[in-house]
């Protein structure tokens, strides 16, 4: 049996190192099972893995894509606790861009079966970054005030659900203006485009509350406008840099105000975690998206063999996750 499989040979541009290859599979073993894909995003982290930028990085050649989920289709002669037609996690160390893979039984989990698949295959990165970044930096209460950049990605909108839940609000920056009524309607309070002159008006814009948290995932002024919003001992976190533009230091809001500039890596922060923490997470984002805290919009799907009109839709303005499938 063949496997049909969106890989790189080299780190570099994903327009210029994937290809479409055609692999053997192998026979699967007594404790592995044989799954076959079902959906999985672009991500941010996908086209940065196959850059060479990541903070972990696969060995070559390598299978692209670091999420999304499958169905089990075969189980070794060893495997007791799964069987055909449920729906797990693809490893992404196995590479999830590809119709089948092989994954040791050991290393997987079942997810529950009432969860959406295009809303599962989003739920191991964004929104449980989102959760942390709003739970583990700061001691938030109902009716403080955060504010993040880069609000329409699919992080940014976890991050305005999850406030919501708590009763957070959130200051959404975008870049363009069709984005506001959208995000609005997603849940967020206030929605400012990266033109207007929102730094200034922060206390207006707030009530005169002032921003305890602020979140960066994009790098350059655009984080440097975030410090500015940050009252006195605000936390500043950068997750992301999508411009690739260096931070520039602020140091009068470092002495005077006390700032704090952070970051965040959910591997990272699972790493220095017991186990059944990461699965508390787990079982947190799935009871989220059942009772439709999390719900994640769709720009479009594409087969496998159509991934580089999906990576071109990627970069295009978008308001949604575009999903490859099989």
């Amino acid at each position: 049996m063949n496997n049909t499989a969106v890989r790189y040979h080299s780190f570099g541009k994903p327009n210029e190192v994937l290809v479409l290859d055609e692999l053997p599979l192998p026979t699967i073993g007594g404790r592995e099972v044989l799954i076959k894909l079902l959906a999985s995003p672009i991500n941010p982290s996908d086209i940065g893995s196959i850059l060479g930028k990541y903070g972990t990085l696969k060995n070559l050649p390598a299978v692209a894509g670091l999420e999304g989920i499958g169905e089990i289709v075969e189980v070794g002669s060893g495997v007791k606790n799964f069987k055909p037609g449920q729906r797990v996690r693809i490893p992404e160390e196995v590479g999830v861009w590809q119709d089948l893979c092989i994954a040791n039984a050991d290393s997987l989990r079942a997810l529950p079966d009432n969860l959406p698949v295009e809303t599962a295959s989003m739920a191991a990165i964004n929104p449980q970054t989102a959760i942390c970044l709003l739970e583990e930096f700061a001691d938030l209460n109902p009716g403080d005030w955060i504010i993040q950049n880069g609000a329409n990605s699919n992080l940014g909108i976890a991050v305005i659900q999850y406030a919501r839940k708590l009763g957070v609000r959130t200051v959404n920056v975008v870049r363009r203006e069709s984005l506001k009524e959208p995000l609005v309607g997603l849940g967020a309070d206030v929605v400012v485009t990266e033109e207007e002159p929102y730094v200034k008006k922060i206390n207006e814009l707030t009530g005169g509350s002032g921003i305890r948290l602020a979140l960066n995932s994009i790098g350059g002024q655009s984080a440097l406008n975030l410090l500015n919003c940050l009252k006195n001992k605000g936390i500043h976190v950068t997750y992301g840099a999508m411009t690739f533009d260096p931070i520039r230091f602020p140091t009068r809001q470092l002495i005077f105000q006390q700032v704090q500039i952070r970051g965040f890596w959910l591997h990272a922060w699972k790493s220095g975690q017991p186990e059944n923490a990461a699965r508390a997470l787990d079982e947190k984002v799935y009871s989220l998206i059942s009772d439709g805290t999390f719900r994640f919009p769709v720009e479009k799907k594409y087969p496998l063999s159509q991934f580089k009109q999906a990576l071109e839709h990627h970069f295009q303005p978008r308001l949604g996750k575009i999903l490859l499938v099989p």
